[in-house]
């Protein structure tokens, strides 16, 4: 199993949608400026350009912050991997985390009780169970 440091695809935020949030900000700014720039002159479209460059500044942080905590309720947990392990002789049993070439029916060391050979008999992955939770 390898581990990568570099973001998984669940674990960003889409390249379009944040180049369409980063082009309406920077047109925002831009309405915001010539509104500035207009309110010298003391044209009516002063407050037009302003209410449009404000509308985008708000509409662009709230698809980001939205957007970035999406992303942090997708992140998906490894479950554990468990392993089984019996005696056939005396049915001792035994769990432990799953180890790299562990596969059913392999032999492995003596058992506690009887000295007998011991089996691995199952594998399976734990699952732990989400609290659910209620958006209100």
């Amino acid at each position: 199993m390898t581990t990568n440091s570099s973001p998984s695809a669940t674990s960003r935020i889409s390249t379009f949608v944040l180049l369409i949030v980063l082009i309406t900000l920077a047109l925002s700014l831009v309405a915001l400026g010539l509104a500035v720039s207009f309110f010298e002159t003391s044209e009516p479209t002063a407050y037009f350009l302003l209410f449009i460059g404000f509308i985008g500044v708000v509409m662009s942080a709230y698809v980001l912050l939205q957007s970035r905590r999406h992303v942090m309720s997708m992140k998906i947990e490894k479950p554990t991997m468990m392993t089984t392990i019996e005696c056939r002789k005396c049915g001792f049993k035994s769990v432990r985390e799953f180890q790299r070439g562990d596969y059913v029916f392999k032999e492995l060391e003596k058992c506690q009780k009887c000295d007998d050979k011991m089996t691995i008999t199952a594998i399976y992955r734990e699952v732990k169970e989400k609290e659910k939770t209620f958006p209100f």
